[in-house]
C-alpha cells in the first residue's frame, strides 16, 4: 500500500459540504482515508479578492501509483464540477498531492512533494496536526520544523 497526503480546499457554494463530497469520492475511487485534520478557514492565497477557503489535509492508503492518483484526483475534481480558469481562481474543489510515501517525483504534470508545502501555513498547520514528525524528503525537515520556519502571514483559523 502507498500512503498519499492530500490537501483539500474549497471556497465556493458550500465549502464544508464540498470537502465531504470529495472525501466520499476519494474513499470510493482512491483508497481508505486513514487520518483527517481539522477544518481550517484561510484567506485566499495569491488572488485575495475572493471568499476564504476551507482546507483540510487527509492521509489515504492506496494501491495506486502516484501517476494513477493524479489522474483519479483530476477525474474527481471534474466530476464535482471544477472548471479550471485562471491561476488562484475561486473553486468548488481543489485536491493537491502533498506527499506520496517518501518519494520525490518531478514530472511535467506532477511534482511531489508539492513544491509549495514549506511556503503555506494553510498546508503546514493541518499537516502538523496529523503528522508533525513526517520528514519532507527534499528538505529533510519534518512538518513541525517547516511550520516553525514558515514566513506566511495568512490567517489560518481552526473551525
Amino acid at each position: 500500500m502507498n500512503k498519499v497526503y492530500l490537501l483539500l480546499g474549497s471556497n465556493l457554494n458550500n465549502p464544508k459540504e464540498n470537502l465531504l463530497t470529495a472525501q466520499a469520492f476519494i474513499s470510493e475511487k482512491l483508497g481508505s482515508i486513514m487520518r483527517l485534520s481539522s477544518l481550517y478557514q484561510t484567506g485566499a492565497w495569491g488572488n485575495t479578492q475572493q471568499p476564504d477557503f476551507i482546507n483540510q489535509v487527509i492521509v489515504v492508503d492506496t494501491e495506486h501509483t502516484a501517476l494513477q492518483c493524479i489522474d483519479i484526483i483530476l477525474t474527481i475534481e471534474q466530476a464535482m464540477g471544477r472548471v479550471r480558469t485562471t491561476k488562484n481562481a475561486p473553486r468548488l474543489i481543489d485536491i493537491d498531492i502533498l506527499y506520496f510515501n517518501k518519494e520525490i517525483i518531478n514530472l511535467p504534470h506532477l511534482i511531489v512533494p508539492h513544491p509549495a508545502i514549506q511556503l503555506r501555513k494553510f498546508v503546514l498547520i493541518p499537516l502538523n496536526e496529523i503528522s508533525p514528525h513526517f520528514v519532507h524528503p527534499v528538505f529533510n525537515q519534518n512538518n513541525h520544523q517547516l511550520l516553525e520556519k514558515c514566513e506566511d502571514q495568512l490567517n489560518v483559523k481552526k473551525i
